[in-house]
């Protein structure tokens, strides 16, 4: 979505190919000593990832109290970081072990997938912030204007434009030659496969920073705070002071989850291109990839008393149920 815009041109070579058998990550080729430990903590986050979205997936769809547009998005939302984390962990798992290499086609996958993903949260947590205005600006209109129809249409829309993001730059990434195999990051994403290319990158470059930063990243960013600056002025006006927490408080929990995702993001692309670095772009690249996903369903539980309290009820039915077979 926001991969960095690498401004130096390697220069092309005609003794180069221009498809590759396969792909080799370097970023773990230096660690000795650590491999267990570091595999025990990605699989460990990938496990709490994976229980913590299904556990949301699972309340939303089995309470009806919770047959609502905001929960309906955020069921989406944990969708999709199951989907977004097993694109990369599965992969870093592999490379920790020792299993550095991936065929081009399994890396041509993995990038459409990748930024496939990263786009369309961009513009899920751009509906949630409108779903959230709604409920907040347009109380009495809210069932009407967040109907089910618009619900479906805008998580759709979501999708579809997160896909054809994605397509756009894993067919301009692959359409170039590539003079090594070596990829110094944990997964295939764009910019070390920039930094690889033997061609000019000119028009991946221009086309990754319009359509990538400007459509996909900022733009949903720019939504997000007007939404929320509506949001602020029309909760200041609640006169009573618990009226006001409880408008804030069903905001808290997407606010927090913007904060990491864009915040991430906007730490390493506000940098002037000169100091820019590969490998503190991967680490980044691998918070806001890898670390998100597993910290969504966590600050949801922990924030939203409705989600709470049925996780309460469901523990305690099974509970109960324990006791008396």
């Amino acid at each position: 979505m926001w991969s960095h815009i690498k401004l130096s041109i390697l220069p092309a070579s005609s003794n180069t190919s221009s498809l590759w058998s396969h792909f080799t990550f370097l970023a773990f080729s230096h660690i000795s000593g650590t491999q267990n430990v570091l595999f025990v903590i990605f699989l460990s986050i990938y496990l709490i990832a994976l229980l913590g979205n299904l556990t949301i997936i699972f309340v939303i769809t089995s309470e009806v109290r919770l047959q609502s547009p905001m929960y309906f998005l955020l069921g989406h939302l944990s969708f999709l970081d199951l989907c977004y984390i097993s694109v990369t962990v599965p992969e870093i798992l592999s490379n920790i072990i020792g299993r550095r290499q991936i065929t081009y086609s399994g890396c041509v996958v993995q990038l459409l997938f990748f930024i496939s993903m990263e786009g369309t949260e961009a513009f899920i947590l751009a509906v949630m912030a409108y779903d959230r205005y709604v409920a907040i600006c347009y109380p009495l209109r809210y069932c009407l204007i967040m109907n089910r129809d618009v619900c479906f249409l805008l998580v759709a829309a979501s999708w579809l434009g997160g896909l054809l993001n994605s397509l756009v730059h894993t067919t301009l990434t692959f359409s170039l030659s590539f003079c090594e195999t070596n990829l110094k990051h944990f997964f295939c994403d764009i910019p070390p496969l920039l930094q690889v290319s033997c061609t000019q990158t000119r028009v991946n470059e221009l086309v990754l920073f319009v359509v990538g930063g400007i459509w996909v990243g900022f733009s949903p960013f720019i939504f997000i705070i007007i939404s929320y600056t509506f949001i602020i002025c029309t909760i200041i006006k609640i006169p009573s002071t618990e009226g006001r927490h409880k408008a804030f408080s069903t905001c808290a929990s997407h606010l927090t989850i913007v904060s990491l995702f864009y915040g991430t993001a906007i730490f390493t692309y506000i940098k002037p291109p000169a100091t820019y670095s590969i490998q503190t772009g991967s680490l980044v690249s691998l918070f806001y990839s890898v670390a998100t996903p597993m910290f969504n369903p966590i600050i949801y539980s922990l924030r939203n008393q409705e989600i709470k309290k049925v996780i309460g009820k469901i523990l305690k039915i099974n509970y109960l149920k324990g006791i008396y077979t």
